[in-house]
C-alpha cells in the first residue's frame, strides 16, 4: 500500500478488500472486568468510539476509569464489512484500530472520556501514531449522536489552542459520526492485561486539554 518515504494513504473502493458477513467472534466476557463485551448493555449506557493509534495501549487508557462499564477493541471508518487484522494492516480496508467504551454519563461524563483521548496520544502526526505508520493508526474520534459531535468538534478547538500555545502544528483528528464498528479478534481484547509486557507505544503531548477534567 505504501513503501519506504511514500506517505500512507486511504485505499479506493476497488482496493478494499470485500470482507465477510459474519462478525468476529470473541469470548463476550471482559478479561479485567468480567463485563460484556458485546451488546445488550444495561439500560442508561451511552457508547464512544476513540481511535488514537494502536488500540492496546488506546483500550487500556479507559478500562480502569470509574464510569466505564466495558471496553473493546475493534475496527472503524472504513470500507470492509467484518475485516481481519492481517487486512487492516494491509492498510487496504480504511479501517482506523478504534476502542468501543460503554460508559455511564451519570459516572463520566463524555468530556472527560473526550480529555483521556486528547491527552493519551498525539493528534497531531497524521497517518502514524510515534512509531507506527499507516491508515490504521489515524486518531479519529466517531460520534454516535450530535451532541457527541458538537462536544468533540468544541473539545478539538480547545485542544488545539493549547497545543499551538505549546508549539504542535494543526490537530489531524477526524472527526465524524460513527461508522459501523467492527470486533477485532479475541486475543486483542484487553491485550494488555493478557500480555502485561506487550508493546504499547502511546505517548501524549503532555499538554493539558481544557475541556473536560483530567481523569
Amino acid at each position: 500500500m505504501w513503501f519506504r518515504g511514500v506517505a500512507p494513504r486511504m485505499p479506493t473502493s476497488d482496493e478494499a478488500p470485500s470482507g465477510r458477513v459474519d462478525p468476529m467472534v470473541v469470548s463476550g466476557t471482559h478479561f479485567v472486568s468480567g463485563a460484556s463485551l458485546c451488546p445488550p448493555f444495561p439500560s442508561g449506557l451511552q457508547r464512544a468510539v476513540f481511535g488514537m493509534g494502536c488500540f492496546w495501549g488506546a483500550e487500556k487508557r479507559f478500562w480502569p476509569l470509574s464510569g466505564v462499564y466495558t471496553t473493546a477493541v475493534g475496527y472503524s471508518g472504513g470500507l470492509t464489512p467484518n475485516p481481519t487484522y492481517r487486512e487492516v494492516c494491509e492498510g487496504l480496508t480504511g479501517h482506523a484500530e478504534v476502542v468501543l467504551v460503554v460508559f455511564n454519563p451519570e459516572k463520566i461524563t463524555y468530556d472527560e472520556l473526550l480529555a483521556q483521548f486528547w491527552e493519551g496520544h498525539d493528534p497531531t502526526q497524521g497517518m502514524r501514531q510515534g512509531n507506527d505508520v499507516g491508515t490504521q493508526y489515524r486518531s479519529v474520534v466517531y460520534c454516535n449522536d450530535g451532541q457527541q459531535l458538537a462536544a468533540a468538534g468544541r473539545a478539538k478547538e480547545a485542544y488545539g489552542q493549547a497545543l499551538g500555545e505549546s508549539g504542535y502544528g494543526a490537530i489531524t483528528t477526524e472527526v465524524a459520526a460513527a461508522h459501523d464498528f467492527y470486533y477485532a479478534e479475541d486475543y486483542h481484547q484487553q491485550y494488555l492485561a493478557k500480555n502485561p509486557s506487550g508493546y504499547c507505544g502511546l505517548g501524549g503531548t503532555g499538554v493539558t486539554c481544557p475541556v473536560g477534567l483530567t481523569v
